[in-house]
């Protein structure tokens, strides 16, 4: 006899992702005579559900490394950024309780262009970033339930022994242990 029950388990409910790329303007304490390098670090983010959206909240620092004084001196300029991105969310479960946000970042912000502006005076840095959420919810599942006598059809063959093939593998044992005693003699 068969049967539907219901069951309530955590699974992924929700999910948004968000690919975003800022221009951000640095003001550097020397005019710059060229950029060297630039790189981002020190990434981190927090996240928070709204309705159907999930804020999340980061910071990085952005470190320029330049030129300046007519290409006589460089030095490394560095500057956090905040950033706010709204995610929105696409629901695959309509009815869930005890909802947990997850963030997984898939491009950790990167420098994808660094150039000087405003008459030499600034650097406009483009970083790109990309995050996915997810929200883990409890749901419903519904599964099929059989009796206890039930098994599940096995596709195996039938094996079967002989006397052959125990001697065989008696006669490899003794071969094998006679290379013991050989190589034990050297």
């Amino acid at each position: 006899m068969k049967h539907m029950r219901h069951i309530v388990t955590k699974a992924v409910v929700a999910k948004g992702k968000k690919r975003t790329e800022s221009c951000e303007v640095l003001r550097p304490p020397n005019t710059p005579s060229s950029i060297l390098g630039c790189w981002v670090i020190n990434h981190t983010c927090s996240s928070k559900k709204h309705g159907r959206y999930v804020e999340v909240t980061g910071k990085f620092d952005i470190n320029v490394w330049y030129a300046h004084h007519d290409h006589s001196k460089t030095s490394v300029f560095t500057e956090t950024i905040n950033y706010k991105d709204r995610i929105k969310l696409h629901y695959r479960d309509k009815d869930t309780t005890g909802e947990e946000v997850h963030v997984r970042v898939l491009q950790q912000p990167n420098c994808t262009e660094a150039i000087i502006i405003s008459g030499g005076t600034q650097f406009q840095v483009t970083v790109e970033r990309e995050i996915l959420v997810e929200v883990v919810g409890e749901t419903t599942i519904c599964i099929q339930v059989h009796e206890a006598e039930f098994e599940e059809e096995w596709a195996y063959g039938e094996e079967s022994s002989s006397s052959s093939s125990s001697s065989s593998s008696s006669s490899s044992s003794t071969g094998s242990s006679k290379e013991v005693d050989d190589s034990s003699s050297i």
